[in-house]
């Protein structure tokens, strides 16, 4: 890829599965999108493989592809809609979490000769905290915990932040509360998880936002489209936009550039995970 400045390395997780991680995923990735970034949106979560499923697209070749030296990484990519690009997964690709280190040499190559720069990845993992889960999200410079008002979501969500805390050295959290009646009920659930992490975790948990519960979100998640394009105006809509913005406003930490890097970093974590 050459010299360019940071990619901006994202991970969007949760503890546990049904928050609409996938959904702020794409919304994320639409929304940056709609500010001139380049953006690659990296659908990471091996056991469920659903951005496609949530953008209507239908990968003919995927990751698995990749790593058989079938197709290079460039020859997989997804146009999506407004203007993002998806790097597709595919259900039960479980040797993911374990590759030999020929593969991991080949997948650290791909992802160096993409040919034309990104601005921001957005890595959609798995929930929980299987070795995958872990292994893509620690690689990430920045990590987005999706949280609902369940009292499984938050205790998932913590369990969570533990792990990536103790196993991976993960310091900093931005919480999104998804699925909120108000701004007020998102900010009780990060009290909540506060008064957890802060007593017993040396972590930074910090607000990101929240995003309202909407019929027009509803709907577009029917028709397999990003919100922030189909209904802009909605309230969904526009706290997912605002929500992209302070994201914007934070310059990426300068940690290394392109692509190869991040997964270098996710191999040296899967080491720690393994």
């Amino acid at each position: 890829m050459g010299e360019q400045a940071p990619t901006n390395v994202i991970a969007v997780t949760s503890g546990k599965g049904g928050v609409g991680k996938t959904n702020v995923s794409v919304n994320l990735a639409a929304a940056l999108a709609r500010q001139g970034q380049s953006v690659l949106l990296f659908d990471a979560d091996l056991s469920l493989a659903n951005v496609d499923v949530a953008l209507g697209l239908r990968p003919k070749w995927d990751i698995s592809h990749v790593l058989s030296g079938e197709k290079t990484l460039q020859e997989i990519l997804l146009p999506g809609p407004g203007g993002i690009t998806v790097v597709p997964a595919s259900s039960g690709v479980a040797r993911m979490a374990n590759l030999a280190p020929a593969e991991q040499a080949g997948l650290v190559q791909a992802f160096s000769e993409l040919e034309q720069p990104v601005d921001t990845l957005i890595v959609d993992t798995g929930a929980g905290i299987d070795p995958t889960v872990l292994t893509f999200t620690s690689a990430c410079q920045r990590v987005i915990v999706v949280v609902c008002d369940e009292p499984t979501s938050l205790t998932d969500a913590y369990a969570l932040i533990k792990v990536l805390n103790r196993d991976c050295g993960v310091k900093r959290f931005d919480i999104l509360a998804n699925m909120m009646d108000s701004e007020w009920q998102g900010r009780q659930l990060l009290a909540k998880l506060c008064n957890v992490t802060d007593t017993y975790l040396d972590v930074n948990v910090r607000w990101l936002g929240s995003v309202p519960r909407d019929e027009y979100l509803r709907k577009a998640v029917q028709a397999q489209r990003a919100v922030v394009l189909e209904y802009p105006r909605s309230s969904s809509a526009r706290a997912l936009l605002e929500i992209a913005a302070r994201i914007s406003a934070e310059p990426p930490q300068p940690m290394g550039g392109g692509m190869a890097f991040f997964i270098e970093r996710m191999l040296a974590a899967r080491e720690k995970t393994g």
